[in-house]
């Protein structure tokens, strides 16, 4: 395993888990928006993930460990500002997935999160926007009646019991914002 790769990772992801805490808690956080610092450390995390991907490929779970895998694909999901980026992402993930040293599952959230950054509809249904009654709804999907097989084939739950769950905490969240 490469602990410094390992290492570089999760303290990436722990910087942007405090930054997130922090605006949050400063009331700087406004949904619709891409908060300036927010950005930069996406950036500074996406070139330390395309370093990683020059020298090793995608730091998987054999590579750098789970916790450490999931921050890389954190690091992909982040990289709005660059749909290329993530599309080299993608592809070094899905060999990833191939040799069976990451997760199904990650590759569907990425794939959809580049299918919603290019306006296409999504395959697996993981992303979600806030519908025009306030409650979580699928981004538009490609063939939906089939979307609940082509998520169990990448290890993911149902798309209704993912909308049960989505909902669940947005309630949590607007409770919280209310006390």
């Amino acid at each position: 395993m490469n602990w410094t790769l390992a290492q570089s990772m999760s303290a990436l992801e722990q910087e942007n888990r405090t930054l997130m805490d922090e605006l949050e808690a400063s009331g700087e956080i406004v949904p619709a928006d891409y908060h300036p610092r927010v950005r930069a450390l996406h950036q500074i995390s996406a070139r330390s993930l395309a370093q990683a991907l020059d020298v090793y490929g995608w730091p998987d779970e054999r590579l750098v460990g789970d916790e450490a895998s999931r921050a890389a694909w954190r690091i992909a999901m982040q990289a709005v500002f660059d749909v290329t980026f993530m599309e080299r992402c993608r592809q070094a993930l899905r060999e990833a997935v191939g040799r069976g040293a990451a997760r199904a599952w990650q590759l569907a959230f990425l794939e959809d999160r580049i299918r919603l950054m290019t306006g296409r509809p999504q395959r697996y249904g993981t992303q979600l926007e806030i519908g025009a009654d306030g409650w979580p709804v699928p981004w538009m999907i490609e063939d939906p009646d089939k979307v609940d097989l082509r998520r169990a084939v990448m290890g993911l739950e149902p798309l209704a019991a993912r909308l049960g769950r989505a909902k669940v905490r947005r309630e949590m969240g607007l409770a919280k914002r209310r006390v």
